[in-house]
């Protein structure tokens, strides 16, 4: 009976997670699309805009693991409805303030804590702890795909609002779609009814994290998870544009690659999931940062042309957040369940600092040099570091005493 209670209860948490991440991570991955439109609005350089996403990524990681924290503590659904009202706040934000200043902080604090309250790392624990450890990395693996899943989908839909409506209405429909959704849906959120494993029932919060901080493959994680955040938002937000200054002017292209990245992604994010149950996850996650390099390369070797965007749109796509279930994988299985969302939250925190730089030096270095190329050779070396530091992870469970404390 409880085996058959544990899988239901599995299925309506993937459901509503799954909605859930499909909004806040599809609505995210379009931010590329106002660069443009809001910097020509308000008369500012490509930096000022790429400023203001690059601080909703930082305050996105900075948040992450308080947000974590709470959600293990007091559960999921009341985290993800705060979320949710940050999220709307710095939509309608983004909308309004046309000071450069006011823009960057207010989009980044309200933005940054509604990702941090509704994205992987606030989910990851209320998905581990209701997944058999079994089936563990395939259900990381789906909240992957439908996080990827709303960027398939949102793509087009936003492109659409803001040629039809204009970049201004367009946030406010998503504001819209995003309170009128995400509350409804974290009704359903309801943490598991069995315990965590007893070996770390008794640790805190502060032995949590020293015990991760003061381990190797903790750190090893934490530095290539932020080669992922630098690689992946600097072509999500800098691709548009760059395509653009290389000629290839029509905006369907872009929306086309973007949504292709999307699509590919769920099925790159499933079948990370899947392997990641059977062979070893850090081979796995080596193998996507190794490959992420060959993928780029490629990409600027060849002639640009419409279907070489789409070729590699695809590729980069299949690898995108291949990465996610094989990380949260290795910290449930390394560090226990008690206080995934808070460890997920701090790995996260060295992604999103990655993103920070990767949009933040793309805006800056091509305002100042007025290429991208300087950027794209810096994520080409970070991909080739990611897959080195990887190598040596040890994915074997901590041994603990009954105090929650490593077993001498």
């Amino acid at each position: 009976m409880l085996n058959n209670d544990r899988h239901l209860n599995l299925k309506t948490i993937l459901v509503t997670t799954g909605v859930i991440l499909t909004l806040s991570m599809g609505v995210r991955h379009g931010f590329g699309f106002w660069m443009q439109p809001i910097s020509q609005a308000n008369g500012w350089s490509r930096e000022t805009y790429s400023l203001a996403l690059a601080l909703q990524n930082l305050l996105w990681g900075a948040f992450g693991p308080l947000a974590g924290m709470v959600a293990d503590r007091y559960g999921t659904q009341r985290v993800v409805i705060a979320g949710a009202l940050a999220y709307v706040a710095g939509l309608l934000w983004m909308a309004t303030v046309t000071q450069p200043a006011l823009f960057i902080i207010g989009s980044g604090v309200f933005i940054g804590l509604g990702l941090a309250c509704t994205a992987f790392g606030a989910v990851s624990g209320i998905i581990g702890r209701a997944a058999p450890v079994e089936k563990r990395s395939w259900a990381f693996g789906v909240s992957g795909a439908a996080s990827s899943f709303g960027q398939f989908l949102m793509m087009p839909v936003e492109q659409q609002l803001i040629s039809g409506i204009g970049w201004q209405n367009a946030f406010y429909a998503l504001a819209g779609v995003v309170f009128l959704l995400m509350i409804p849906m974290s009704s359903f959120l309801r943490e598991p009814k069995h315990a965590v494993a007893a070996g770390d029932a008794q640790q805190s919060v502060g032995e949590a994290l020293r015990e991760a901080v003061g381990n190797r493959s903790f750190l090893l994680l934490v530095a290539g998870y932020f080669v992922c955040g630098f690689q992946l938002v600097f072509v999500g937000a800098h691709l548009p544009a760059y395509l653009k200054d290389k000629g290839i002017a029509s905006p369907g292209v872009a929306v086309m690659a973007l949504a292709l990245i999307g699509l590919f992604n769920i099925f790159g994010s499933f079948t990370a999931g899947q392997l990641g149950g059977k062979l070893p996850k850090r081979y796995l996650l080596s193998t996507i940062y190794f490959a992420r390099t060959l993928v780029i390369g490629l990409f600027l070797l060849a002639p640009l042309t419409q279907w070489s965007v789409y070729l590699f749109a695809a590729a980069i796509g299949f690898l995108w957040l291949a990465t996610v279930p094989l990380t949260n994988g290795i910290i449930a299985g390394v560090f226990g369940l008690k206080h995934m969302s808070m460890l997920a939250g701090v790995v996260f925190l060295s992604h999103q600092v990655g993103s920070f730089l990767g949009v933040w030096l793309g805006g800056y270095l091509f305002d100042l040099r007025g290429s991208y190329d300087v950027v794209w050779g810096i994520t080409l070396g970070l991909g080739l570091f990611a897959g080195l530091a990887n190598l040596p992870i040890d994915e074997r469970p901590l041994a603990r005493n009954a105090a929650g404390w490593k077993a001498a």
